[in-house]
């Protein structure tokens, strides 16, 4: 799960990532890092994550590092 929440923090500080998009990503990163079920958590975050991955401005190589995290996330659950 540190490694998630590693990747999480990496694409808030990315330049390229869009303002919306980073906020999303901080809010999931704190969904991660509440104490509770994990497979309630995961669930939610995946959920979010999904809406992050179809957002248009999202540039190619930030999508795939959000499906990168719905598979590790998936290993997971």
């Amino acid at each position: 799960m540190q490694e998630i929440i590693e990747i999480l923090i990496d694409l808030e500080g990315d330049n390229t990532v869009p303002r919306n998009v980073k906020d999303k990503v901080r809010i999931v990163n704190e969904m991660l890092k509440e104490d509770g079920d994990i497979k309630i958590k995961v669930n939610k975050v995946l959920h979010e994550l999904d809406d992050i991955a179809d957002d248009p401005n999202l540039e190619p190589y930030t999508r795939t590092q959000i499906w990168n995290i719905v598979s590790m996330l998936e290993k997971v659950a």
